[in-house]
């Protein structure tokens, strides 16, 4: 008897006796890292495989259609050595909505569309052979985004499909869909620019849009009752979320407009970024990767159990041969067929370096300007061993790949995880350490003491656009509301002029700048500090605010001008870092540095940037003549007045000056 049979008949033992604790030696399994697991179309004929080396059986289902139609017909299909089960089907099957069906030992496990599924009915339980080029927009074979020197010289904005355009003064025909997102020339109260226009408007040359996949938690066939998820819930990891398409029903609808979207970015210059969920699935027992091979794709601990190191269940093992090769090879459709131009990882802690670098390099060999980036860190602990995870210490093995800068979040307007912690911008003492180690973007320089800093007690970046540079994101509070929060006396003026502040700091550092939706005119979630699963009354961006706080608005689109203007604000490495920025005076709530000896083509000779966050003016000596670029919310970038001797700095501010 094979060595194979053998091991199949003893797995199936194990698993049909004990099925919530299956065999712990998965590393044993038969792989199939070769095998081309994609369903494959012709107009003659269609190919289908499944991994499923411990099935006893496994069976295709055809269906008229992807909702609740019963069975059509039903074909057996042949395995082989290395755990593939196959069937080729004759004739065009183009719209045809199937299912497989594994059997373990003696019992049939749930229908699953495919973890390679690339076309799905509503609800993501059946998939769909679909004639991928069908989907395509015009001009899609000429689509690109944007082209970087650096990926520190992108400013990423991370917005949510739904509250993008959900408002309704949003201007959105298509409110809360993906074509609705990619609409032109929108406009909101008193005519101010939204969606797209919004963002050139702004000049941001990357949007982040938060989980965009099939996942579990909005009902598909109800999108007339109000739901929302920010979609951490993996459900169908190679096609885009239903909800987000005009119709749900038709499998190729959310792909053809998915593109639409894409491609609307990118005429506009804008690059768009996918926030993945490869470290969990959204079920656990019934999981789609568990309907095909228990077990398998995830961590265990040593009773069997499953181990839980993002907090929600499960964590998958990317170590593993399958699990790895599905990862990489999910990023890389996505990358090829969808044009996107990076990634942001959620829970990147629990993946192994190992694979997140091999993931890198394949993905930047397709897009050489594609962003990666994640969360340094696990949610809990994992067995992976802590050497082998993909977590923010380890970033200097990770050379392609960035990470969340926490130390500079926090270390602006205090914990995300304390409400009235205070950082920097909001009267936080002894932060100033922190701020600095974010301005150099995480890397070694000189001037910075490493144990005044709030997190990281050593240098973490290789080169400073690893450090992904933020105030606030999707989790937590905004920005507006944690100041709000955390300095309950500070009137709207001084919370606006820490607001600007804070994002000032972060547009002017050497890492790579990212902003939350809606910052740039002060959004607030009312105070909510989790709103995963809140109603749009609470996720929406409120148009309205766009012109309340205008001012604000210009504020952020100038400080956005500043940075592309100059590049010394995103140098390309840590030599350059090292050489050229020159910490100048550091006190209580105050910073002032500059970026001198420039080579890197900037019109500025030399910058001088001091940043105030006293709630008082400072008198801040000069040496040497300066022009004056940044006052207050003035700016002028041709410097027409010249300040020398001393220049008072206003409270909460930046200043900006420059020497030709």
């Amino acid at each position: 008897m094979k060595l194979f049979s053998i091991l199949l008949i003893s797995t199936v033992l194990i698993i049909s006796c004990n099925p919530k604790f299956a065999l712990k030696d998965y590393d044993s399994y038969p792989t199939a890292s070769d095998e081309n697991l994609w369903p494959y179309y012709t107009k003659d004929v269609t190919e289908f495989k499944l991994w499923a080396p411990t099935a006893k059986e496994v069976k295709i289902n055809f269906f008229e259609n992807g909702n609740y139609s019963p069975i059509k017909e039903t074909l057996a299909m042949k395995s082989t050595d290395n755990g593939v089960w196959s069937k080729k089907v004759q004739g065009d099957l183009h719209g045809t909505y199937y299912t497989f069906q594994v059997k373990i030992g003696s019992t049939w496990l749930n229908e699953t569309p495919g973890i390679y599924a690339m076309a799905i009915g509503v609800n993501g339980h059946k998939a769909m052979v679909l004639d991928m080029e069908s989907t395509n927009p015009l001009g899609w074979e000429n689509d690109e985004g944007p082209i970087l020197d650096t990926p520190n010289k992108a400013i990423i904005y991370e917005l949510h499909v739904r509250d993008m355009t959900i408002h309704p003064q949003s201007g959105v025909e298509h409110k809360g869909k993906f074509i609705g997102l990619g609409e032109l020339g929108t406009l909101g109260p008193e005519n101010v620019k939204t969606g797209i226009g919004h963002l050139k408007e702004l000049g941001i040359t990357h949007v982040h849009l938060l989980p965009s996949f099939d996942h579990y938690s909005i009902d598909e066939t109800k999108l007339d009752t109000p739901q929302f998820n920010w979609g951490y819930d993996p459900k169908n990891y190679n096609v885009p979320e239903g909800s987000y398409s005009t119709d749900p029903y038709n499998a190729s609808v959310r792909i053809k407009e998915f593109k639409q979207m894409v491609k609307s970015f990118h005429d506009n210059g804008i690059g768009v970024i996918l926030d993945v969920v490869y470290n969990h699935t959204g079920k656990t027992e019934k999981s789609l990767f568990n309907q095909e091979v228990p077990g398998y794709y995830y961590r265990h601990n040593e009773d069997g159990s499953y181990s839980d190191a993002a907090a929600c269940g499960n964590e998958t093992a990317s170590e593993r041969t399958m699990m790895k090769k599905f990862m990489l090879e999910s990023l890389l459709y996505w990358t090829e067929e969808y044009h996107i131009d990076g990634f942001r990882f959620d829970l990147m802690g629990i993946h192994d370096m190992d694979t997140m670098n091999e993931i890198a390099s394949a993905i930047k060999k397709v897009n050489p300007n594609a962003l990666l980036y994640g969360e340094g860190w696990t949610a809990k602990d994992s067995p992976l061993p802590e050497e082998k995870r993909a977590l923010k210490k380890h970033m200097q093995q990770l050379p392609e790949i960035a990470a969340f800068s926490d130390d500079i979040r926090d270390g602006l307007k205090g914990s995300v995880f304390d409400d009235m912690d205070t950082g920097f911008v909001n009267g936080g003492t002894k932060k100033e350490e922190s701020i600095k180690f974010g301005l150099v973007g995480g890397i070694k320089h000189p001037q910075i003491n490493y144990n005044s800093v709030n997190y990281s007690k050593a240098p973490w970046a290789k080169e400073p656009c690893q450090s992904i540079s933020y105030t606030s994101c999707h989790d937590n509070h905004t920005l507006y509301d944690k100041l709000k929060i955390s300095d309950p006396s500070a009137s709207q003026e001084e919370l606006i002029a820490m607001h600007t502040l804070a994002n000032a700091i972060v547009l002017t550092s050497q890492g790579t700048p990212f902003l939350h939706a809606g910052v740039e005119f002060l959004r607030t979630k009312q105070g909510a500090h989790n709103s995963y699963n809140l109603s749009d009354s609470i996720n929406q961006i409120d148009w309205n605010l766009k012109k309340t706080n205008q001012a604000v608005f210009e504020y952020y689109k100038n400080l956005i001008a500043l940075r592309k203007e100059h590049p010394s604000f995103s140098l390309e490495s840590t030599k350059e870092v090292n050489e050229k920025l020159r910490f100048q005076m550091v006190a209580d709530g105050l910073i002032s540095y500059t970026l001198e000896n420039q080579t890197s083509g900037d019109t500025w000779k030399e910058i001088l940037v001091i940043y105030n966050a006293r709630k008082e003016p400072y008198r801040y000596p000069l040496k040497e003549a300066y022009k004056l670029a940044i006052y207050k919310n003035t700016f002028d970038f041709e410097g027409s007045k010249t300040i020398q001797e001393y220049v008072d700095i206003p409270p909460i501010s930046m200043l900006i000056a420059f020497k030709n």
